[in-house]
């Protein structure tokens, strides 16, 4: 398994950028390749991810962690991945946001295509990197 990090800083109060995150269905607006997301009451979510000219169903379950700070998830099923949002407030008006995610390479490459080795880890880094900074804008814009 590999592991990233990435964080953004974020100018919205915690409790904004928890309810932004919190969210599943407006994912589409900042995640990349996301075409639809929704989630039941059960903790569960289904996304339908467009990666290349392939559309992936993919279902997910997710959890809060304590104090409305920490969103951990799963996928069921393939491709096997797991992660989390961590929130930090850094005062009464910004908010680190952390994103984890764990995945095994093949799998990734076998589910979604592109790359192999070093230049497959690069495109992820820089898929997370970017979906955070869409974050940024999506939660600062207020939407």
């Amino acid at each position: 398994m590999s592991t990233l990090e990435k964080h953004v800083d974020v100018g919205v109060p915690i409790d904004k950028a928890w309810d932004s995150l919190h969210h599943v269905e407006n994912y589409s607006r900042f995640v990349d390749g996301v075409r639809d997301a929704h989630t039941d009451a059960k903790g569960r979510a289904h996304l339908s991810i467009e990666a290349g000219d392939h559309t992936r169903e993919v279902d997910a379950e997710y959890a809060d962690g304590p104090d409305n700070r920490v969103l951990e998830w799963h996928t069921r099923g393939t491709p096997e991945l797991m992660g989390s949002f961590s929130l930090l407030p850094l005062d009464k008006n910004h908010t680190r946001v952390q994103a984890r995610l764990e995945y095994d390479p093949d799998t990734v490459r076998d589910t979604f295509g592109g790359p192999r080795g070093f230049a497959q880890a690069n495109a992820v880094e820089r898929v997370v990197r970017n979906d955070l900074e869409h974050f940024k804008k999506y939660v600062e814009q207020g939407r």
